[in-house]
């Protein structure tokens, strides 16, 4: 039974060794990489302005709450 699970672990091997396949070098020169990062960046505009838009929209329901709330006590 050995010889058995032997020639199928060979076997299996033999497969796994023919499917791998080698990463490629980077032939980029160091300019072409650094224009490659640089373009991959977040604008940074863009970045600063979606927390001031999250905070007004909080600060709005927040005080929508606030009015509805006070607004209901005075009607009753």
């Amino acid at each position: 039974m050995n010889k058995r699970i032997e020639k199928r672990h060979k076997r299996q091997v033999e497969r796994a060794k023919a499917k791998v396949k080698l990463s490629e070098p980077d032939v980029r020169t160091p300019e072409q990489i650094q224009a490659a990062k640089e373009a991959s960046k977040p604008d940074a505009s863009r970045g600063n302005q979606m927390p001031a838009m999250r905070n007004s929209s909080r600060s709005l329901r927040s005080s929508a709450v606030t009015s509805t709330g006070s607004s209901a006590k005075t009607g009753a």
